[in-house]
């Protein structure tokens, strides 16, 4: 990092012990649960208040809807306030939006509680993260993010299936009860934890308003396209997922469920895993457009292997595989494109997922009650295939005029990073 007279700035950062990193990471991990143990209690909840599971999907719809909408605020919130204090009181309203959830007499007071969990989820996630990369050495920033990012993968795969295990057998008030307890007794750590930690060294003001300026020329629609590929990704997936539970337990296949999304989120980890690395080596264009395409072939595989079991199977741990490696790569794109903006950039294309997922929620029971499992993958596999196409489509940075650039910076530095190191476009 360079400061306004082109010598290097002094780094500030500590960096984080273990224990900061491990609350963030089961923080995230209850957060993913929360989102994720809906689809597969929809049946179970359908039947509690006497529903249909087309009007439980809407739960998931709310929950991502609210997180949209709250998500720019709480981030304008956070910037403004004390991080740990927006995080405690975010926090303290999921555990009591998740009591309202367990508590709820009737449908409507439970998609209103799934309001308030999204508003309260808006909060926490991004907060969490800007709360560690903040605080961590610029050096580990993307590999510390990583660790604490996987914990919402991983609840794919621990957090989902033990909730549908609970509910299967307890009842999925429980698993509600579980989790508010759960962020409220984190609620508590986090309130002293962050306190006193020096921040790293920022750009200097005299810098902002040339990036700013170097941002607004790249124009509105390269941020659409950009995003939109996210949104389109997540409805393709998502689609998926949400009505895993619901299709199997109308083909007397509800057994399975907790096993099977036992597979499905090792996938997606190890997805996620493979995703980032290969970003990294190969480039993060090549491995989004290739995860895409993947997608769109596997989901098909998924649809045709649906009725046998084991095949079914392992079709879905290979799809997961595939298609959760899109997103660190997505997130990479993202900051290359964007490094002037990459944290406001990240939290659209958080919102953009969330668009996903709410159309998942809302166009996915349609189809599963008209159609038919297999068929709504079907759709979702041609939604894969657009999104790849936007993916090839979209705009990019005048590459020559960011090589410029970087030149005009190295120059200024004197041609060189600290510890000698020559600065290479």
């Amino acid at each position: 990092m360079d400061s306004a007279r082109g010598k290097p700035a002094v780094e500030t950062a500590p960096g984080l012990s273990a224990g900061p990193i491990v609350l963030a990471w089961l923080t995230q991990f209850l957060v993913g649960t929360d989102l994720f143990v809906v689809a597969p209690l929809l049946p179970a909840i359908a039947a509690s208040l006497g529903v249909s599971t087309t009007s439980t999907g809407l739960l998931i719809t709310a929950f991502s809807i609210a997180y949209v909408v709250a998500s720019p605020f709480a981030g304008w919130l956070s910037d403004r306030w004390d991080r740990a204090t927006v995080l405690v009181g975010a926090l303290v309203l999921f555990s009591l939006a998740n009591i309202g959830t367990a508590l709820a007499p009737g449908y409507g007071l439970l998609l209103v509680t799934r309001v308030v969990a999204g508003v309260a989820a808006a909060a926490t996630g991004p907060t969490v993260y800007a709360l560690v990369s903040t605080r961590v050495r610029p050096q580990a920033r993307a590999q510390v993010l990583a660790v604490v990012g996987s914990g919402l993968l991983t609840a794919l795969w621990v957090g989902a299936p033990a909730g549908a295990l609970l509910g299967r057998h307890v009842g999925w008030q429980a698993a509600f009860v579980i989790l508010a307890a759960g962020t409220f007794l984190l609620a508590f750590p986090h309130a002293f934890v962050w306190r006193a930690r020096p921040v790293p060294a920022a750009a200097a003001p005299s810098q902002a308003p040339e990036r700013a300026g170097r941002t607004g020329r790249t124009g509105a629609g390269v941020v659409v396209c950009a995003v939109a590929v996210t949104a389109l990704w997540a409805l393709s997936v998502y689609g998926l997922y949400t009505f895993l539970a619901v299709a199997l337990h109308s083909d007397g296949r509800a057994g399975d469920v907790a096993w099977l999304l036992v597979v499905y989120g090792v996938g997606a980890v190890i997805g996620g895993q493979v995703g980032g690395r290969s970003a990294d080596r190969t480039g993060a264009v090549r491995v989004t457009r290739t995860a895409l395409a993947l997608t769109a072939v596997l989901e098909v595989a998924v649809a045709l292997v649906y009725p046998v079991t084991w095949a079914f199977a392992c079709a879905l741990g290979v799809f997961a595989l595939a298609g959760y490696a899109f997103f660190p790569a997505q997130q990479r794109h993202l900051v290359d494109l964007f490094p002037e903006r990459a944290t406001a950039m990240l939290s659209w294309n958080n919102s953009a997922l969330f668009v996903g997922l709410s159309l998942a929620g809302a166009v996915g029971g349609q189809i599963v009650d008209a159609l038919g499992y297999p068929e709504l993958l079907y759709v979702c596999a041609a939604v894969a295939v657009s999104a790849c196409l936007v993916a090839r489509g979209r705009p990019a940075r005048n590459r020559g005029k960011e090589s410029g650039d970087k030149a005009s910076r190295g120059k200024e530095s004197g041609g060189k990073q600290p510890g000698g190191k020559e600065v290479r476009p």
